[in-house]
């Protein structure tokens, strides 16, 4: 059964789901392959992206440890033998110091009524996660001891086998511990050009 949970971690601003365009002029000087910022940026807005929340527990912060969460939408599987998946972080970020050290972590599918959530874990200037957790229904994972947000389509419970820097970005691969596909049939939130969507 789902409860609240308020064991929560301050932490650093995670990467929004997907990078707005820039201003006019801004980002057009192209990288040494030929393709600028905004171009990149661009073309992968086309490509339609799942949403999910990366969770993990901080056992450092405080005298209980805290919770930390991150929307996502660079999340895919990797293999079925061994079951392995991938996420990618910003480097330097709360999640990535964090998942540097942590070797557990967690991953719940969000829903299309679930838009909620990913904003407010995605935005800028946020406040602590002690609170973005706070009326947030979640049940604490068996396996990564992170918390599993209630309503999700899936949850996995997951320990990095592999971190790998590729840019200001680290992709860590983590082994899938347990999973859970959960009892709904409600459509899945995606994100793309830019904002958050549902299918039909």
């Amino acid at each position: 059964m789902f409860t609240k949970t308020s064991t929560t971690t301050p932490g650093d601003h995670p990467a929004a789901p997907a990078t707005p365009l820039s201003a006019p002029g801004e980002g057009s000087i192209p990288h040494p392959g030929g393709v600028s910022d905004d171009e990149f940026r661009a073309a992968l807005s086309r490509l339609a992206a799942g949403v999910v929340l990366i969770t993990a527990h901080d056992p450092d912060d405080g005298p209980r440890g805290e919770d930390v969460g991150m929307t996502a939408t660079a999340f895919m599987s990797v293999s079925l033998e061994p079951p392995l998946v991938m996420v990618s972080v910003r480097n330097d970020s709360r999640m990535d110091d964090l998942l540097e050290r942590q070797p557990l972590w967690a991953i719940s599918v969000l829903s299309q009524g679930q838009r909620h959530i990913a904003g407010r874990f995605a935005m800028k200037n946020r406040i602590s996660d002690r609170l973005l957790f706070e009326d947030i229904p979640t049940e604490r994972g068996e396996q990564a001891g992170a918390p599993l947000i209630g309503g999700a389509l899936a949850h996995l419970e997951c320990r990095t086998e592999q971190r790998v820097v590729a840019g200001d970005h680290t992709l860590v691969i983590g082994r899938v511990l347990a999973a859970d596909a959960g009892g709904d049939d409600k459509g899945p939130l995606t994100y793309f050009r830019g904002k958050y969507r549902h299918l039909g």
